[in-house]
């Protein structure tokens, strides 16, 4: 039987990859079936998913995937700007030539895939690949911050945030863009530019602060 830890890490990823659609329920006693589990681990999980924003939870009506929501996702746009901005400036004072090694190494392995992507007539198999290489590189700009609690912080927004785009960005329609955006923030955290970093990280999200990233809303 899977550890809960497994089943923990296999329903977030789900969650936040288009594995559940928004605002579907969400029934342990049909989930422990696909998880080869008990309905109690299920629902301590979806339990423990719901702390971090990535299932809505209600008395007498149980579990749902939050909803898609466009003031929510420039809700979270904004925070992202600020913990990504103030965590990638801190790292640049602090992590010294190994955190520029390990951003530089994490860079290179997302603007591989997201070449791929570009060049690609069909991109959906590399789904998977993208998103834990592009949470790498935002993960690692952070990395040496120095603050375990803004970096926790920041994992909660990624991932809800993630989860809000899940359904908008699988047709990639924003690789070649990010290309450039990647490129660019790691070359001014390199340059030791902490005005043009910052500047940086806000152009890349700046997007997602029109309102007008989610085709269609709902909440």
């Amino acid at each position: 039987m899977p550890e809960e830890i497994d089943i923990y890490q296999t329903i977030k990823t789900q969650l936040t990859s288009n594995g559940f659609e928004h605002g579907a329920k969400l029934r342990a006693e049909v989930l422990r079936d696909e998880y080869n589990c008990s309905a109690s681990t299920v629902r301590e999980v979806l339990f423990r998913l719901s702390t971090v924003g990535l299932v809505d939870f209600q008395e007498q009506r149980g579990f749902r995937v939050p909803k898609r929501c466009a003031a929510k996702l420039i809700e979270l746009t904004h925070m992202r700007v600020l913990l990504e901005s103030e965590g990638t400036v801190l790292s640049m004072r602090k992590g010294g030539v190994l955190w520029e090694a390990r951003l530089t190494a994490a860079h290179h392995q997302l603007s591989h895939i997201e070449k791929r992507i570009h060049a690609h007539g069909d991109p959906s198999g590399l789904i998977e690949i993208w998103s834990n290489s592009e949470n790498d590189f935002h993960q690692t700009l952070i990395s040496d911050c120095g603050s375990e609690t803004l970096k926790q912080m920041h994992r909660r927004v990624y991932a809800q945030f993630r989860q809000q785009l899940m359904v908008a960005d699988r047709q990639f329609d924003f690789i070649s863009g990010n290309i450039q955006h990647h490129a660019a923030i790691l070359d001014a955290a390199l340059s030791g530019d902490e005005a043009l970093t910052r500047a940086k990280i806000h152009d890349h999200l700046a997007r997602h602060l029109k309102g007008d990233t989610l085709a269609s809303t709902t909440g």
